[in-house]
This record gives C-alpha cells, sequence and structure tokens, in this order.
C-alpha cells in the first residue's frame, strides 16, 4: 500500500500481515488527531474489543505537530512531540486490540486545503482496501477547523466509492463540539457504558496530552456520563455513557446534497425546537 507520505505508518499491534488486518476489519474510526479516536471513534473501539467477529481499524490523518504542551513536554519541538504522540496512538491500538492503526502525518495544512487531494486519496485506498460496514468520524458541526476538514475529506473520500463498496452506516461524532443540541430524533445515540475501563485506559495513554495540559480524559469520560443523564428529563438514567453522533450515512449516499445544507438542517430544526418551547410557554400580548 502506497501513501503520498513517505513517513506514513500502518501499525498492526498482533502481528499480523497488513493484508489481514485489512480483511478482518469491520469498523473504522477517521480522525484528525493521536486520541481522537479513543474520543470521538470509542463506540467502535468498544463495539470490537473482545469480539471474535468484529475489528477495528483507525485511521489518524495528521501529525499532531501543533498540539498545546506543558511540563516535562514545554520544550518539546514539533518534531519531538509527533514522534511522543506516535508511539502514543500504538499503545492505544495495542490495549483496544486494534486490528490496525494508519498514521498518515499529514500536517493539518495539507488536510485543510481543499484543493489537496492527496489526503482524501489516502483515505480512499483504505477504505477500498478495508471495506469496512461502519465508519466513523468528526461531527461536521465540530469546532476544531482540522476536524471538520478531516470529516470533509472522508466523505469526499467515501462518496468516490462504487455505491455497493460503501460502508452501510457513517457517523459523525463527539469531540470539539458536543452534539446534545441535535434534535433528540436525530441523535444517534451509542451506549458506551460497558467497559468504563477500557475507555479511562486508552485516554490515559496520552500522556503528552494530559500532563502536557489538557485533561480529555476527565473531560471525555465525564461528557459521556453528563449525555446519560441530561438525555431524558423525566426518566430515570437508563445508561451510564452514552456517545451522541450525527448520521452521515444518508450524505454519503446523495452526493448533490452539500455538507452545508445537511448540518444546516439539523441546526434549524434546533432553532424551531427553541423558538417552539418558548413560544408555548410565553404570555401573548392582548
Amino acid at each position: 500500500m502506497i501513501f503520498h507520505n513517505e513517513t506514513a505508518e500502518i501499525f498492526v499491534p498482533d502481528g499480523v500481515s497488513v493484508e489481514e488486518a485489512f480483511a478482518r476489519t469491520t469498523r473504522m474510526g477517521i480522525a484528525a488527531h493521536q486520541d481522537d479516536l479513543e474520543i470521538s471513534c470509542y463506540h467502535g473501539i468498544e463495539a470490537c474489543f473482545g469480539a471474535k467477529d468484529e475489528w477495528f481499524l483507525g485511521v489518524i490523518v495528521t501529525n499532531g505537530a501543533g498540539s498545546p504542551r506543558a511540563g516535562r513536554y514545554e520544550s518539546f519541538s514539533d518534531a519531538e512531540m509527533q514522534a511522543v504522540r506516535r508511539i502514543e496512538q500504538k499503545k492505544a491500538a495495542y490495549i483496544g486490540e486494534y486490528s490496525a492503526v494508519v498514521l498518515l502525518d499529514y500536517p493539518s495544512s495539507a488536510v485543510k486545503d481543499a484543493d489537496n487531494l492527496n489526503p482524501v486519496s489516502d483515505i480512499k485506498q483504505l477504505l477500498t482496501a478495508a471495506k469496512p460496514s461502519v465508519v466513523y468520524t468528526h461531527n461536521l458541526a465540530d469546532k476544531h477547523d482540522t476536524h471538520v476538514a478531516v470529516a470533509l475529506r472522508a466523505v469526499q473520500a467515501m462518496r468516490e466509492l462504487p455505491e455497493n463498496d460503501r460502508p452501510s452506516a457513517v457517523y459523525g461524532c463527539e469531540s470539539w463540539r458536543d452534539l446534545d443540541w441535535l434534535p433528540d430524533n436525530d441523535k444517534v445515540v451509542f451506549d458506551v457504558s460497558e467497559r468504563e475501563n477500557l475507555a479511562a485506559a486508552l485516554l490515559g495513554v496520552f500522556d503528552s496530552q494530559i500532563c502536557g495540559g489538557k485533561r480529555y480524559d476527565l473531560a471525555a469520560m465525564a461528557r459521556r456520563r453528563a449525555n446519560a443523564t441530561f438525555y431524558e428529563s423525566h426518566s430515570v438514567d437508563k445508561s451510564e455513557s452514552v456517545i451522541y453522533a450525527m448520521n452521515l450515512t444518508q450524505l454519503i449516499n446523495k452526493p448533490e446534497i452539500t455538507p452545508e445544507e445537511y448540518v444546516g438542517e439539523f441546526i434549524k430544526k434546533l432553532e424551531q425546537d427553541v423558538v417552539e418551547r418558548i413560544s408555548k410557554f410565553s404570555r401573548k400580548n392582548t
């Protein structure tokens, strides 16, 4: 498999051939940075962990050079930080029993350049080889520029696949903007309560981020717990940990719909819901 970056790498934790790792894949996560799989695409990881007929393949698109750093990492150069984050991602792949993790090693600037088709080509090559039935990526309402860019490149790559080779389900998951604002009928609700120990172990691997000044581990787990409690106001909690996602499957299969239009419809529904609720309980002028 030939990628556009010579520094790209495929890591297979259990040592089987790359061909076998791709052949057994059933779910794929396509994420921007090291640790984004474990935050945004965790439902796929948990669904495959310990399963005999399910395997998760992770794709990290960027090199992670621009991450904030403090403490022992404060003086690290971008090159040193990239090396550390690559090792951390491999550790997570081993702990999570991933089929493989692919590090495409693009700078964020290349991914955010809509005219640079290399990331799309590499993602398409991976999708063609693995043929996952389910794909997780960032949601298109995320407020991190690189996350949105990666999601758009993934959408484009999947749209370019023959119809019969496209995933049966595609989800845009929470990260830098949560999805509790989605109307309940439009929320994809992933119950990830079963293995909080696994979630904590995966997030805890990324020491360069946690001790480097960002408590992603606590924040991600807390959001999942908050989602479970605040999902429904008039019933007891049915789950302890929940991730929300935006269903992107229709967007993949209907290329005539632009991503802006697709997300815009969700935002219109939110506006309508808020306005109608306020109107319902407002005193009317006489």
